[in-house]
Protein backbone atom coordinates (compact mmCIF):
# COMPACT_ATOMS: atom_id res chain seq x y z
CA UNK A 1 0.00 0.00 0.00
CA UNK A 2 1.30 3.46 -0.89
CA UNK A 3 2.29 5.79 1.95
CA UNK A 4 0.77 8.75 0.05
CA UNK A 5 -2.11 10.60 1.69
CA UNK A 6 -3.27 11.93 -1.72
CA UNK A 7 -3.11 9.78 -4.83
CA UNK A 8 -4.25 11.20 -8.19
CA UNK A 9 -4.38 8.71 -11.07
CA UNK A 10 -4.97 9.71 -14.70
CA UNK A 11 -7.35 12.49 -13.67
CA UNK A 12 -9.34 14.27 -16.38
CA UNK A 13 -12.21 16.73 -16.29
CA UNK A 14 -14.34 17.62 -19.31
CA UNK A 15 -16.76 20.54 -19.59
CA UNK A 16 -19.28 21.18 -22.33
CA UNK A 17 -19.23 24.73 -23.65
CA UNK A 18 -22.13 26.19 -25.63
CA UNK A 19 -21.72 29.14 -27.99
CA UNK A 20 -23.84 31.10 -30.42
CA UNK A 21 -23.20 30.94 -34.17
CA UNK A 22 -24.53 33.18 -36.90
CA UNK A 23 -26.39 31.57 -39.83
CA UNK A 24 -24.10 30.85 -42.76
CA UNK A 25 -24.03 33.66 -45.27
CA UNK A 26 -26.12 35.88 -42.98
CA UNK A 27 -23.58 37.43 -40.62
CA UNK A 28 -25.08 40.89 -41.12
CA UNK A 29 -28.80 40.07 -41.43
CA UNK A 30 -30.88 37.59 -39.42
CA UNK A 31 -34.53 37.07 -40.35
CA UNK A 32 -37.27 36.40 -37.80
CA UNK A 33 -37.70 32.83 -39.11
CA UNK A 34 -34.01 32.17 -38.35
CA UNK A 35 -34.40 33.35 -34.78
CA UNK A 36 -37.61 31.34 -34.24
CA UNK A 37 -36.12 28.20 -35.81
CA UNK A 38 -32.94 28.49 -33.75
CA UNK A 39 -34.84 28.96 -30.49
CA UNK A 40 -37.10 25.99 -31.24
CA UNK A 41 -34.06 23.78 -31.88
CA UNK A 42 -32.40 24.99 -28.65
CA UNK A 43 -35.62 24.38 -26.69
CA UNK A 44 -35.90 20.84 -28.04
CA UNK A 45 -32.24 20.10 -27.28
CA UNK A 46 -32.55 21.45 -23.71
CA UNK A 47 -35.67 19.34 -23.10
CA UNK A 48 -33.87 16.19 -24.29
CA UNK A 49 -30.76 17.00 -22.20
CA UNK A 50 -32.91 17.64 -19.13
CA UNK A 51 -34.84 14.40 -19.57
CA UNK A 52 -31.58 12.43 -19.89
CA UNK A 53 -29.97 14.16 -16.90
CA UNK A 54 -27.31 15.92 -18.96
CA UNK A 55 -25.94 19.41 -18.53
CA UNK A 56 -28.23 22.07 -20.05
CA UNK A 57 -26.29 24.60 -22.12
CA UNK A 58 -27.04 27.88 -23.87
CA UNK A 59 -26.05 28.24 -27.52
CA UNK A 60 -26.41 26.68 -30.93
CA UNK A 61 -23.32 24.50 -30.79
CA UNK A 62 -21.64 22.55 -28.01
CA UNK A 63 -17.88 21.98 -27.80
CA UNK A 64 -15.84 19.88 -25.41
CA UNK A 65 -13.27 21.56 -23.18
CA UNK A 66 -10.83 19.46 -21.14
CA UNK A 67 -9.87 21.49 -18.06
CA UNK A 68 -7.66 18.58 -16.89
CA UNK A 69 -6.20 15.77 -18.97
CA UNK A 70 -4.30 12.75 -17.63
CA UNK A 71 -3.01 14.29 -14.38
CA UNK A 72 -1.24 11.89 -12.00
CA UNK A 73 0.78 12.56 -8.84
CA UNK A 74 1.11 11.61 -5.17
CA UNK A 75 1.47 13.70 -2.02
CA UNK A 76 2.88 12.22 1.16
CA UNK A 77 1.76 13.05 4.69
CA UNK A 78 3.26 16.28 5.99
CA UNK A 79 4.26 17.47 2.52
CA UNK A 80 3.48 20.99 1.27
CA UNK A 81 2.78 20.86 -2.47
CA UNK A 82 2.65 24.03 -4.56
CA UNK A 83 0.74 24.27 -7.83
CA UNK A 84 1.54 26.98 -10.35
CA UNK A 85 0.40 27.80 -13.86
CA UNK A 86 -1.26 30.48 -15.92
CA UNK A 87 -4.92 31.42 -15.57
CA UNK A 88 -6.99 28.65 -17.16
CA UNK A 89 -4.30 26.00 -16.66
CA UNK A 90 -6.65 23.86 -14.53
CA UNK A 91 -5.41 24.72 -11.02
CA UNK A 92 -8.80 25.61 -9.51
CA UNK A 93 -10.49 22.65 -11.22
CA UNK A 94 -7.92 20.31 -9.66
CA UNK A 95 -8.51 21.78 -6.19
CA UNK A 96 -12.28 21.48 -6.58
CA UNK A 97 -11.89 17.79 -7.40
CA UNK A 98 -9.54 17.27 -4.44
CA UNK A 99 -12.12 19.02 -2.24
CA UNK A 100 -14.88 16.75 -3.60
CA UNK A 101 -16.84 19.70 -4.92
CA UNK A 102 -16.55 18.56 -8.55
CA UNK A 103 -16.62 15.01 -9.90
CA UNK A 104 -13.88 13.99 -12.35
CA UNK A 105 -14.79 12.82 -15.84
CA UNK A 106 -12.06 10.19 -15.86
CA UNK A 107 -9.50 8.90 -13.41
CA UNK A 108 -9.49 8.52 -9.67
CA UNK A 109 -8.51 10.50 -6.57
CA UNK A 110 -7.77 8.72 -3.29
CA UNK A 111 -7.77 10.83 -0.13
CA UNK A 112 -6.69 9.21 3.13
CA UNK A 113 -7.94 11.78 5.60
CA UNK A 114 -10.34 14.64 6.17
CA UNK A 115 -10.07 17.60 3.80
CA UNK A 116 -10.56 21.27 4.65
CA UNK A 117 -10.54 23.64 1.69
CA UNK A 118 -10.41 27.37 1.04
CA UNK A 119 -11.23 27.93 -2.60
CA UNK A 120 -13.31 31.10 -2.51
CA UNK A 121 -13.88 33.79 0.07
CA UNK A 122 -17.32 32.50 1.07
CA UNK A 123 -16.69 28.75 0.71
CA UNK A 124 -18.61 26.78 3.34
CA UNK A 125 -20.18 29.83 4.99
CA UNK A 126 -23.90 30.54 5.23
CA UNK A 127 -24.36 34.32 4.82
CA UNK A 128 -27.35 34.54 7.17
CA UNK A 129 -25.57 32.80 10.06
CA UNK A 130 -23.25 34.59 12.47
CA UNK A 131 -19.53 34.03 12.64
CA UNK A 132 -20.01 31.89 15.76
CA UNK A 133 -22.64 29.71 14.08
CA UNK A 134 -20.52 29.31 10.94
CA UNK A 135 -17.60 28.02 12.99
CA UNK A 136 -19.81 25.18 14.29
CA UNK A 137 -21.31 24.64 10.82
CA UNK A 138 -17.88 24.29 9.20
CA UNK A 139 -16.72 21.98 11.94
CA UNK A 140 -19.75 19.76 11.46
CA UNK A 141 -19.11 19.64 7.68
CA UNK A 142 -15.56 18.48 8.44
CA UNK A 143 -16.92 15.71 10.64
CA UNK A 144 -15.99 17.27 14.01
CA UNK A 145 -18.17 16.80 17.06
CA UNK A 146 -19.53 19.79 18.93
CA UNK A 147 -17.20 19.04 21.84
CA UNK A 148 -14.15 19.02 19.52
CA UNK A 149 -15.17 22.36 18.00
CA UNK A 150 -15.64 23.90 21.47
CA UNK A 151 -12.10 22.88 22.42
CA UNK A 152 -10.73 24.80 19.43
CA UNK A 153 -13.21 27.67 19.48
CA UNK A 154 -11.10 30.20 21.44
CA UNK A 155 -8.02 29.50 19.28
CA UNK A 156 -10.05 30.05 16.11
CA UNK A 157 -11.48 33.35 17.31
CA UNK A 158 -8.10 34.62 18.53
CA UNK A 159 -6.41 33.72 15.23
CA UNK A 160 -9.15 35.33 13.10
CA UNK A 161 -9.19 38.54 15.20
CA UNK A 162 -12.92 39.07 14.64
CA UNK A 163 -14.10 38.95 18.29
CA UNK A 164 -16.16 42.14 17.97
CA UNK A 165 -18.15 40.76 15.04
CA UNK A 166 -18.49 37.16 16.14
CA UNK A 167 -22.27 37.40 16.56
CA UNK A 168 -22.80 39.38 13.35
CA UNK A 169 -24.16 37.60 10.23
CA UNK A 170 -21.20 36.98 7.95
CA UNK A 171 -23.00 38.59 5.01
CA UNK A 172 -21.96 41.88 6.65
CA UNK A 173 -18.28 40.84 6.83
CA UNK A 174 -15.70 42.40 4.55
CA UNK A 175 -13.78 40.05 2.25
CA UNK A 176 -10.78 40.30 4.57
CA UNK A 177 -12.84 39.29 7.61
CA UNK A 178 -14.31 36.40 5.61
CA UNK A 179 -10.83 35.12 4.82
CA UNK A 180 -9.62 35.51 8.40
CA UNK A 181 -12.45 33.44 9.81
CA UNK A 182 -12.52 30.88 7.01
CA UNK A 183 -8.80 30.18 7.24
CA UNK A 184 -8.88 30.05 11.03
CA UNK A 185 -11.64 27.43 10.95
CA UNK A 186 -9.95 25.36 8.23
CA UNK A 187 -6.54 25.43 9.92
CA UNK A 188 -7.63 24.75 13.51
CA UNK A 189 -10.21 22.00 13.13
CA UNK A 190 -7.45 19.45 12.51
CA UNK A 191 -8.07 18.14 8.99
CA UNK A 192 -5.39 15.83 7.67
CA UNK A 193 -5.39 17.66 4.31
CA UNK A 194 -5.61 21.44 3.83
CA UNK A 195 -6.37 22.74 0.32
CA UNK A 196 -5.80 26.48 -0.20
CA UNK A 197 -6.36 28.51 -3.36
CA UNK A 198 -5.22 32.08 -4.13
CA UNK A 199 -7.93 33.32 -1.74
CA UNK A 200 -5.29 34.32 0.85
CA UNK A 201 -4.33 37.21 -1.42
CA UNK A 202 -7.46 39.00 -0.16
CA UNK A 203 -5.99 39.37 3.34
CA UNK A 204 -3.52 42.03 4.38
CA UNK A 205 0.22 41.36 4.39
CA UNK A 206 0.45 40.71 8.13
CA UNK A 207 -2.40 38.20 8.06
CA UNK A 208 -0.88 36.45 5.04
CA UNK A 209 2.35 35.98 6.99
CA UNK A 210 0.34 34.64 9.89
CA UNK A 211 -1.49 32.14 7.64
CA UNK A 212 1.68 30.99 5.91
CA UNK A 213 3.35 30.50 9.28
CA UNK A 214 0.39 28.43 10.46
CA UNK A 215 0.47 26.24 7.33
CA UNK A 216 4.21 25.71 7.67
CA UNK A 217 3.88 24.85 11.35
CA UNK A 218 0.99 22.46 10.64
CA UNK A 219 3.04 20.60 8.06
CA UNK A 220 6.31 20.48 10.04
CA UNK A 221 5.03 19.71 13.52
CA UNK A 222 1.54 18.27 13.08
CA UNK A 223 2.09 16.18 9.95
CA UNK A 224 -0.66 17.96 8.05
CA UNK A 225 -0.60 17.86 4.25
CA UNK A 226 -1.07 21.16 2.40
CA UNK A 227 -1.90 21.68 -1.29
CA UNK A 228 -1.35 25.34 -2.09
CA UNK A 229 -2.12 27.30 -5.29
CA UNK A 230 -0.72 30.79 -5.68
CA UNK A 231 0.54 33.20 -8.32
CA UNK A 232 2.98 34.58 -5.74
CA UNK A 233 6.07 32.63 -6.73
CA UNK A 234 8.04 33.95 -3.77
CA UNK A 235 5.55 32.41 -1.36
CA UNK A 236 5.50 29.16 -3.34
CA UNK A 237 9.30 28.95 -3.24
CA UNK A 238 9.41 29.65 0.49
CA UNK A 239 6.58 27.30 1.46
CA UNK A 240 6.71 24.37 -0.96
CA UNK A 241 9.67 22.01 -1.42
CA UNK A 242 7.82 20.38 -4.34
CA UNK A 243 5.93 22.19 -7.11
CA UNK A 244 3.68 21.05 -9.96
CA UNK A 245 3.47 23.23 -13.05
CA UNK A 246 0.10 22.84 -14.79
CA UNK A 247 -0.14 23.85 -18.43
CA UNK A 248 -3.39 23.57 -20.42
CA UNK A 249 -4.75 20.94 -18.03
CA UNK A 250 -1.66 18.69 -17.97
CA UNK A 251 1.42 18.48 -15.78
CA UNK A 252 4.22 20.23 -17.64
CA UNK A 253 6.84 19.69 -14.92
CA UNK A 254 7.06 18.44 -11.35
CA UNK A 255 10.02 18.69 -9.00
CA UNK A 256 11.99 20.97 -6.68
CA UNK A 257 10.44 24.43 -6.37
CA UNK A 258 13.34 26.53 -7.62
CA UNK A 259 13.97 24.45 -10.74
CA UNK A 260 10.31 24.26 -11.75
CA UNK A 261 9.68 27.97 -11.15
CA UNK A 262 12.80 28.95 -13.11
CA UNK A 263 11.63 26.83 -16.05
CA UNK A 264 8.11 28.25 -15.75
CA UNK A 265 9.32 31.85 -15.86
CA UNK A 266 11.79 31.33 -18.68
CA UNK A 267 9.15 29.52 -20.75
CA UNK A 268 6.19 31.81 -20.29
CA UNK A 269 8.12 35.03 -20.33
CA UNK A 270 7.10 36.90 -17.21
CA UNK A 271 10.59 38.23 -17.73
CA UNK A 272 9.73 39.03 -21.37
CA UNK A 273 6.99 41.51 -20.47
CA UNK A 274 8.52 44.76 -21.59
CA UNK A 275 5.70 46.82 -20.04
CA UNK A 276 4.38 45.92 -16.59
CA UNK A 277 1.05 47.57 -15.73
CA UNK A 278 0.84 48.73 -12.10
CA UNK A 279 -2.58 50.43 -11.92
CA UNK A 280 -4.39 47.49 -10.35
CA UNK A 281 -1.45 45.82 -8.62
CA UNK A 282 -2.06 45.16 -4.88
CA UNK A 283 -0.65 47.65 -2.39
CA UNK A 284 0.08 47.22 1.35
CA UNK A 285 -3.02 47.66 3.50
CA UNK A 286 -1.35 50.42 5.53
CA UNK A 287 -0.63 52.55 2.47
CA UNK A 288 -2.96 55.53 2.33
CA UNK A 289 -3.79 57.02 -1.06
CA UNK A 290 -1.57 60.08 -1.00
CA UNK A 291 -2.58 61.20 -4.45
CA UNK A 292 0.36 59.61 -6.30
CA UNK A 293 0.21 56.23 -8.01
CA UNK A 294 2.46 54.14 -10.24
CA UNK A 295 0.96 53.40 -13.67
CA UNK A 296 3.52 51.24 -15.45
CA UNK A 297 7.11 50.08 -15.63
CA UNK A 298 8.78 49.70 -19.03
CA UNK A 299 12.14 48.06 -19.69
CA UNK A 300 14.20 50.13 -22.12
CA UNK A 301 16.96 47.49 -22.17
CA UNK A 302 16.95 44.11 -23.89
CA UNK A 303 15.40 41.20 -22.00
CA UNK A 304 16.47 39.04 -20.31
CA UNK A 305 18.77 41.36 -18.38
CA UNK A 306 22.48 40.59 -18.45
CA UNK A 307 24.94 40.63 -15.59
CA UNK A 308 27.51 43.43 -15.98
CA UNK A 309 25.52 45.24 -18.66
CA UNK A 310 23.84 48.68 -18.26
CA UNK A 311 20.09 48.64 -17.60
CA UNK A 312 17.51 51.35 -18.14
CA UNK A 313 13.88 51.37 -17.08
CA UNK A 314 11.06 53.93 -17.46
CA UNK A 315 8.47 54.34 -14.72
CA UNK A 316 5.23 56.20 -15.36
CA UNK A 317 3.17 57.64 -12.52
CA UNK A 318 0.37 60.11 -11.99
CA UNK A 319 -0.21 62.66 -9.27
CA UNK A 320 -3.54 64.26 -8.37
CA UNK A 321 -1.88 66.82 -6.08
CA UNK A 322 1.47 68.67 -6.05
CA UNK A 323 4.19 66.55 -4.41
CA UNK A 324 7.64 67.73 -3.35
CA UNK A 325 11.00 65.97 -2.93
CA UNK A 326 10.06 62.73 -4.71
CA UNK A 327 12.35 59.69 -4.92
CA UNK A 328 11.90 56.31 -6.59
CA UNK A 329 13.43 52.97 -5.57
CA UNK A 330 13.63 49.75 -7.61
CA UNK A 331 14.37 46.61 -5.64
CA UNK A 332 15.35 43.07 -6.63
CA UNK A 333 14.45 40.28 -4.20
CA UNK A 334 15.00 36.55 -4.21
CA UNK A 335 12.01 34.30 -4.84
CA UNK A 336 12.04 33.59 -1.09
CA UNK A 337 11.33 37.28 -0.49
CA UNK A 338 14.76 38.50 0.69
CA UNK A 339 15.79 41.89 -0.72
CA UNK A 340 19.15 41.55 -2.46
CA UNK A 341 19.74 44.82 -4.28
CA UNK A 342 18.06 48.23 -4.46
CA UNK A 343 18.62 51.11 -6.86
CA UNK A 344 17.47 54.56 -5.64
CA UNK A 345 17.12 57.85 -7.50
CA UNK A 346 17.47 60.04 -4.40
CA UNK A 347 20.79 59.28 -2.71
CA UNK A 348 21.38 63.03 -2.69
CA UNK A 349 18.94 65.73 -1.58
CA UNK A 350 19.21 67.52 -4.93
CA UNK A 351 18.05 64.35 -6.70
CA UNK A 352 14.54 64.75 -5.28
CA UNK A 353 12.45 66.82 -7.71
CA UNK A 354 9.20 68.63 -6.99
CA UNK A 355 6.11 67.63 -8.97
CA UNK A 356 4.59 71.08 -8.71
CA UNK A 357 1.46 70.37 -10.77
CA UNK A 358 -0.99 67.45 -10.86
CA UNK A 359 -0.56 65.30 -13.95
CA UNK A 360 1.23 62.33 -15.51
CA UNK A 361 4.99 61.98 -15.15
CA UNK A 362 7.71 59.56 -16.17
CA UNK A 363 11.19 58.92 -14.83
CA UNK A 364 13.98 57.04 -16.62
CA UNK A 365 16.25 55.16 -14.20
CA UNK A 366 19.64 53.82 -15.27
CA UNK A 367 21.50 51.16 -13.28
CA UNK A 368 24.95 51.29 -14.88
CA UNK A 369 26.48 47.79 -14.81
CA UNK A 370 23.93 45.35 -13.33
CA UNK A 371 25.50 43.63 -10.33
CA UNK A 372 23.03 40.76 -9.97
CA UNK A 373 24.25 37.26 -10.75
CA UNK A 374 22.29 34.94 -13.05
CA UNK A 375 18.97 33.93 -11.44
CA UNK A 376 15.27 34.82 -11.35
CA UNK A 377 14.32 37.78 -9.15
CA UNK A 378 11.14 39.43 -7.90
CA UNK A 379 10.82 43.14 -8.70
CA UNK A 380 9.58 45.83 -6.26
CA UNK A 381 9.00 49.54 -6.90
CA UNK A 382 8.53 52.32 -4.36
CA UNK A 383 7.98 56.06 -4.46
CA UNK A 384 8.89 58.20 -1.45
CA UNK A 385 8.38 61.76 -0.28
CA UNK A 386 11.62 63.00 1.25
CA UNK A 387 13.76 60.27 2.74
CA UNK A 388 11.17 57.90 4.19
CA UNK A 389 7.45 58.73 3.73
CA UNK A 390 6.05 56.15 1.27
CA UNK A 391 3.67 57.51 -1.35
CA UNK A 392 3.21 54.28 -3.33
CA UNK A 393 4.67 50.79 -3.20
CA UNK A 394 4.16 47.65 -5.28
CA UNK A 395 5.95 44.48 -4.18
CA UNK A 396 6.46 41.53 -6.51
CA UNK A 397 5.05 43.41 -9.50
CA UNK A 398 7.03 41.24 -11.92
CA UNK A 399 9.66 38.51 -12.16
CA UNK A 400 12.82 39.15 -14.13
CA UNK A 401 15.55 36.81 -15.27
CA UNK A 402 19.20 37.80 -15.22
CA UNK A 403 21.65 35.83 -17.37
CA UNK A 404 25.40 35.99 -17.77
CA UNK A 405 26.79 38.77 -19.94
CA UNK A 406 29.76 38.68 -22.36
CA UNK A 407 32.18 39.77 -19.62
CA UNK A 408 30.71 37.64 -16.81
CA UNK A 409 33.31 35.24 -15.34
CA UNK A 410 32.42 31.58 -15.73
CA UNK A 411 32.36 30.93 -11.96
CA UNK A 412 29.62 33.57 -11.60
CA UNK A 413 27.60 32.28 -14.56
CA UNK A 414 27.68 28.73 -13.25
CA UNK A 415 26.96 29.26 -9.58
CA UNK A 416 25.82 32.66 -8.46
CA UNK A 417 22.73 34.52 -7.39
CA UNK A 418 22.69 37.82 -5.60
CA UNK A 419 25.55 40.29 -5.82
CA UNK A 420 29.25 39.55 -6.19
CA UNK A 421 31.66 42.49 -6.32
CA UNK A 422 35.28 42.80 -7.35
CA UNK A 423 37.77 43.80 -4.69
CA UNK A 424 41.33 45.08 -4.59
CA UNK A 425 44.00 42.62 -3.53
CA UNK A 426 47.75 42.36 -3.18
CA UNK A 427 49.59 39.04 -3.35
CA UNK A 428 53.11 38.24 -2.23
CA UNK A 429 55.24 35.21 -1.42
CA UNK A 430 55.23 34.77 2.34
CA UNK A 431 58.60 34.84 4.14
CA UNK A 432 59.54 32.34 6.83
CA UNK A 433 58.44 34.70 9.59
CA UNK A 434 55.05 35.34 7.89
CA UNK A 435 54.10 31.70 7.70
CA UNK A 436 51.49 30.42 10.13
CA UNK A 437 52.76 28.14 12.86
CA UNK A 438 50.47 25.11 13.37
CA UNK A 439 50.56 23.20 16.61
CA UNK A 440 49.29 19.64 16.39
CA UNK A 441 50.10 16.14 15.32
CA UNK A 442 52.34 15.62 12.34
CA UNK A 443 50.65 13.94 9.38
Amino acid sequence: MSDAIITVENLSKKYLVGHQTAPRGRSRYVALRDVVGREMRNLARKAIDGARGRQILQGDEVDEFWALKGVSFEVKQGEVLGIIGRNGAGKSTLLKILSRITEPTQGRVTLRGRVASMLEVSTGFHPELTGRENIFLNGAILGMTRAEIKCKFDEIVAFAEVERFLDTPVKHFSSGMYVRLAFAVAAHLEPEILVVDEVLAVGDAEFQRKCLGKMDDSARHEGRTVVFVSHNLGVITRMCPTVIWLDSGSIREQGAAREVIADYLSNFGSDQERVVLLDNAPRPHWLADGGLRFRSLEWLSDLPLRHGEPVKVRIRLSSRVPVSRVGVGIGFSSLEGTRILTYDTDFREDDRPDLSMPGNYSVDVGFGALLLGPDVYSLDVECRLGGSYVLDKVSGCSHVEVIGGPTTPSFISQNCSGVRLASESSWALATQSDRLQFVGPTI
